[in-house]
This record gives structure tokens, sequence and C-alpha cells, in this order.
């Protein structure tokens, strides 16, 4: 990470702005070209850690997408759509390579539209990079299968892409979750249209301007705009023959309203409030580090964040002096400092909304024991929370149940494994899990009898290529992440022919 800021924190960031935006638009990015958005209209994306604006997007509306579309389509009817498999796989290597040459730049654009510390946006970058290429090398490994019927018969199927896929990303990993739709996407022979969140909309408008040249014009499309205005029509855009949504749950359910309309298959990767089982046994300094780094990575802003920590009776005090130890550890600061460990929320909404639970906590009885106030000083202007740690929480209190997406670890106790799994379980959720144990039967019981889609043992978090993502109950619909994905942006024909007797 290159360090090049000496001065005030406003300071560092004006000059880091200026470096992120002369000589560069944030347009939509549509046909393989940057546009405005049809009314002509903007929006401010804003830098949270000192609440001053970065640049100006399109405030976009029905009419960009449908033109969005139209070029997505044009790219299926054309050039795109007569692509092999390794054909793709060749452009989407030579694009991965390309990007490489620009982390550093995509990396202070996320730290400065997100609140990120840089050397996080960095590695997170380099990690959707990660995913484009796995999915670059595995779209080449896509089959059909031969079906055996009869001699007089020869049955197989093939895997075809859908054509037009939307996709709708949230603001707290922009390009990580935007890669894991374009990946398998773009690998099945689809072409997108992508709608980033209007929060941290600009790693995405540089990575589609980086494929200029490379991918043909129309195959990767940036629509950006306000929920309703943008995403809402290109969830029910009649020209859209697949859709991937990632956000929380009651929007998903608005998504899959819309998208019902026209029928259009849906992917949803939904919001989670995760149990983190902590049993007698486990190894409590491994405990303590897997779950802070768990909530207070990215500022508790992650869907699979393990926000509720279950401890056993006979261990709960020395975890928490542990865990508060751990919190208040966190360097909380300016995300461009080499130092900072943790940075603000990324909206005034996002903090209001974090804050409120905060409060709420306190006003349902839980024991507030770390945290829960606003740093002063340089950070006062920007939208700080401190690591929160609530002890003597029920599980039907409003922040066990609800999704806070903050830094805040809520923390009750068990006595049984019984009471264990059924606490974890009482939840509308089920995203993911995490399990501190040192003994490998109780491993395997509990990661079988939690109701998650993805459970770690002994550390968390850890999404990887390959590894399928995706959430039981209100946390989702289908998965992401692994080869599985390309299933997902593909759908199956089959073709049967009948053979006569050859005849000579």
């Amino acid at each position: 990470m290159v360090d090049y800021y000496d001065g005030t924190i406003e300071e560092n960031h004006r000059e880091a702005i200026e470096r992120a935006t002369t000589d560069r638009s944030f347009g939509n990015w549509i046909d393989g070209e940057s546009v405005a958005a049809s009314t002509d209209e903007t929006f401010e994306t804003t830098d949270p850690a000192v609440t001053i604006p970065i640049t100006a997007v399109p405030r976009s509306g029905p009419a960009d997408v449908d033109r969005a579309v139209a070029a997505a389509r044009d790219a299926m009817d054309g050039e795109w759509g007569e692509t092999t498999a390794a054909e793709r796989s060749r452009l989407l290597r030579e694009w991965v390579d390309r990007l490489r040459d620009h982390v550093d730049e995509l990396a202070l654009l996320e730290s400065l539209d997100v609140g990120k510390p840089l050397a996080h946006a960095k590695g997170e970058i380099e990690k959707a990079l990660e995913f484009v290429e796995y999915y670059a090398s595995v779209g080449r490994g896509q089959e059909g299968v031969q079906v055996p019927v009869s001699n007089d018969s020869h049955v197989y199927t093939r895997r075809e892409p859908y054509g037009v896929v939307g996709a709708i990303v949230p603001w707290n990993f922009p390009l990580v979750l935007a890669s894991w739709k374009l990946g398998p996407a773009l690998a099945a022979g689809n072409a997108v249209v992508l709608k980033p969140a209007e929060d941290s909309p600009l790693t995405a408008t540089r990575v589609a301007q980086l494929s200029a040249g490379i991918l043909p014009d129309g195959v990767l499309n940036v629509v950006h705009g306000y929920g309703e205005e943008a995403g809402a029509p290109l969830a029910g855009h009649e020209g859209v023959d697949k859709l991937s949504f990632t956000g929380e749950d009651v929007t998903g359910e608005e998504v899959m309203r819309t998208a019902a309309d026209a029928i259009t298959p849906v992917t949803l990767e939904l919001g989670g409030k995760s149990p983190f089982l902590v049993f007698p046994d486990a190894d409590l300094e491994t405990a303590v580090e897997t779950v802070a780094g768990g909530i207070f990575y990215n500022t508790g802003q992650s869907c699979d964040a393990p926000s509720r920590v279950l401890v056993h009776e006979d261990v709960h005090d020395e975890f928490v002096d542990r865990f508060v130890e751990a919190a208040e550890s966190h360097v909380i600061g300016d995300p461009l400092a080499e130092e900072t460990t943790m940075g603000p929320l990324t909206s005034r909404a996002q903090y209001e909304k974090v804050t409120g639970y905060v409060d709420a906590g306190i006003d349902e009885g839980a024991t507030l024991v770390s945290g829960g106030d606003r740093p002063g000083g340089d950070l006062a202007d920007g939208w700080y929370v401190e690591p929160t740690v609530f002890d003597g929480v029920d599980n039907d209190m409003q922040v066990a149940r609800e999704e806070i997406f903050g830094p805040v670890e809520t923390i009750n106790t068990f006595g049984t494994y019984e009471e264990a799994i059924e606490i974890a379980n009482d939840t509308p959720y089920g995203l993911a899990a995490g399990i501190a144990t040192e003994t490998t039967d109780l491993a395997h019981r509990a990661a079988a009898d939690l109701e998650a889609g993805s459970v770690w043992v002994n550390t968390y978090g850890s999404t990887v290529t390959g590894g399928p993502f995706g959430g039981y109950k209100r946390s989702g619909i289908g998965r992401e992440c692994g080869k599985d994905a390309l299933e997902y942006y593909t759908r199956t024909k089959t073709v049967n022919l009948e053979l006569d007797e050859p005849s000579l």
C-alpha cells in the first residue's frame, strides 16, 4: 500500500479524491461507451470518512435501463452470442490481466466510496479478480450429458446461457459481490446489465470502462441510480432473462414480486443474523480473535457477520473479558492510514440505523459492556461508531433478531448442546454460522444441525473460490462462488434424436 498522505483527515481525503477522479468520468456504461442519464440528472456519492462529495454519477431511470438491456440483447444476437467457452475464457482472463494493472486505483476508489481501510479494499479487489479468473477457468468445463434411453434414440443435454442477465449489487462489498455475478454470468455466455448501489457506484463503473476493447460492446453494461428508479425497472424488465440480486431480505421480497410478473428466474443472496457457538472446550483465544475479526471487519457491514455469539456458561465470563479487550483494540480512524483497522459506516442512513439499534439494546435491558459511542476529534465529521458489545442478550430482543449491519456484537449464554442449537436456529435467517470447539464429533454434529448455508469451524467468513455460498430461509435462493453458480446462469435443453437402422 502506498502511503502518500500526511495531512489532516480532511486534507488527506481531498487529495485522495482529486487523485482518484481527475480526468475520470463515472457515467453509465452502455454499449461500450460512457453516457449520461436520459434526463441528464446526477447525484453525488459521498466519502463517509469526511462526509464530502467524491463525484457525481447519473441518476438513471427506466429509459436508461431500456437502453442497457437493448445493448445487451444486441450483443447476444451478435458477436458475443457466437463465442465459445474457450473464447470467453480467454477474453475474461485478458480483462483480469488489465484490471490487475489497476488494483491500486480500484482500491482507492473502493476505500473512498465505502469507508474501508485502504489495505482491506486492496485485498478485496484482488479477491474479486480471483473470482472472475476462477469462472474463466471452470466455464470451459461446462458439459451436457448423454441420457441412455434405447438403441433407437440419442438423447443428450446442452447448457445454454439465459441471454440478458440483470445484476443488482449492494454497497458493502461493491466489487467482490459484483464479481460473484459477473464471473459466472459472462463465463456462461450471457450479457449483463449491472446496477450498483447508489452509495458505492465507482469501482463498477471503472472495471466496465477497463473492459473496452476486450469484451465486445454491450456485453457488460452499468446503469447507476436509485433502487426505485433504476433497480425496480431492471428487476421487472421483460427483456431480462435472468435476475441476480444481493441485498436485504425485505428488498429481496420486492425483487421477487417484481420479477414474477415476467416469470424471470431469480438468484437472491439476502441478509443474515448469523450465530457463532462457543463450546466449553474451545480455544478461547482463537474464538475471540475469530469472532472479533468477523463482526468488526468492514465495520460490521457484512451479510454473514457473526453478530450473535452463543457462549457456554462455563466459559462465558472469560470469553466476555477477552472479547471486550479485542473490541477495544481495534484502531478506528482514517481509512487511508495504514494503522486503521476499522473505518466509518458507509452512509448517514446506516449510521442512524446502527445507533438506533444501540439505543434499542439498552432500552431492552441488554448490558452494554463496551463501545456504543461516536468517536470525536478528527473523526467527528464521519459516520463512525465504536465497536460495540452487548452481554446478557435474550434471543427475543430486537438486537438479537434483526440485522443491524454494523459493528455491534450480542452475547448470550447456553447450558446444553440442545439449547445452543435451538437458540442458533431460532431466527428467520440462515446464511451462515460458526463453531468453536476442539472436538471433531461435536463440530460435525453441530454443522449438520445448524440451519445455515455456510458453517465455519474455528474460523469464520473465509469465502473461497469454488465454495458455494448462499442461505437458508429468508437468507436467499441459489448459490454463488462455486462451480454450481454456472448452473444458475444457464438453462438445460434436452435434445432427442431418433436413429434409424443404417443402410448402405
